[in-house]
């Protein structure tokens, strides 16, 4: 057993940027020195706040954990045997993973199935929920779209399902050495820096900019780009942020891609403390507004404790910022199909 555990371990490291791709990394512009780089000065912690997160950490009073079952509405391959009508739909199927259908298409953001958002399957942060629909009920899947490779994004049992199955893969720079290690084939996978496009199953995927940072071994931090996503199909567009923090890239993407019929945008993770690389809900909301989004679908919180601010907080506040700016916004629960160009009503079962 000690022997699988420590397999397992090593394996979901991934691969590291060297060869062809470290040089396709050097040419750039977010590769300076070795690593990538964002494009404003970038802190992972704000300065002063370490102590106060350590003290938060251990003697933080917040409910980070439901106390009560979250409310799934349960999904099989059935459910999305015929196009929607309109073209666009989206299922929530936790913390930042989505499926969206889109002109006849169909794209998972950040899948992961896995019990645990960690190298190890023993230890580390655990879901509040099973996913709504089994990893073998999925449809087929035209493409998937990873926004970086920290555990909670990119998640090695599930890509390996998925590839097994044929999908195709649009990635940052340098997350494809993660993916080969793992024996998808290269020939699956776009691995695009900011601002370059690929075409897969007649939808147009670009990279586009985000502020965070990206690392699976602490030892090798930044080696890989990370991103948000633009995805267009003939008739309709979503924009998918990734993790980030908030800052002036998203009206610069609006006027290149926009405007767009949906948002995908991060609410949780959003301690002061990691302000720099995770936008507040407040800002989510802001972002969505610069994005020119008819609609808001907030994600990544909601499955996994990864923060120190109670489990449900960054819906209560995102509802309360959009609604009162005028922002349309739904917030689904785990399975629910929602659709992108119906009138959402907000009903707050997180409650």
């Amino acid at each position: 057993m000690a022997a699988t555990v420590s397999t397992r371990w090593f394996a979901s490291f991934g691969g590291r940027l060297a060869g062809e791709r470290l040089e396709r990394a050097r040419h750039s512009p977010q590769f300076r020195d070795g690593k990538f780089r964002n494009p404003i000065p970038t802190k992972m912690l704000v300065p002063g706040t370490f102590w106060r997160m350590i003290r938060h950490q251990f003697f933080g009073s917040e409910e980070r954990v439901p106390k009560k079952d979250i409310p799934v509405e349960w999904r099989t391959a059935a459910d999305y045997a015929a196009a929607p009508a309109s073209g666009l739909r989206a299922t929530w199927i936790g913390h930042a993973s989505t499926l969206v259908e889109i002109d006849g298409r169909r794209v998972l953001t950040d899948p992961i199935w896995s019990e645990r958002c960690s190298p190890s399957t023993l230890v580390g942060p655990k879901r509040f929920h099973p996913p709504p629909i089994p990893l073998e009920q999925l449809p087929p899947i035209d493409a998937v779209v990873i926004s970086h490779d920290h555990y909670d994004h990119l998640d090695m049992a599930t890509v390996r399902v998925l590839a097994a199955r044929g999908t195709r893969f649009a990635v940052p720079l340098g997350v494809g050495a993660h993916l080969e290690k793992w024996g998808v084939d290269p020939a699956a996978i776009a691995e695009l820096d900011w601002n370059k496009s690929a075409s897969i199953a007649g939808l147009m995927l670009t990279a586009t900019p985000a502020r965070h940072y990206s690392g699976r071994n602490p030892l090798h931090g930044n080696e890989t780009l990370w991103s948000s996503w633009v995805v267009a199909g003939p008739s309709h567009r979503f924009f998918f942020s990734g993790d980030s923090g908030y800052f002036d890239a998203y009206k610069a993407i609006s006027e290149k891609h926009g405007p767009f019929d949906l948002a995908l945008i991060k609410i949780g993770a959003c301690d002061e403390t990691w302000q720099p690389i995770h936008m507040s809900p407040e800002e989510a909301v802001q972002a969505a507004r610069d994005l020119g989004a008819r609609l808001l679908l907030p994600v990544h919180w909601g499955t996994f404790n990864l923060a120190f601010h109670a489990w449900n907080d960054p819906p209560e506040r995102a509802v309360a910022v959009a609604q009162k700016a005028g922002v349309a916004i739904v917030v689904p629960r785990p399975g629910e199909i929602v659709g992108a160009e119906q009138p959402q009503r907000v009903e707050a079962w997180w409650r």
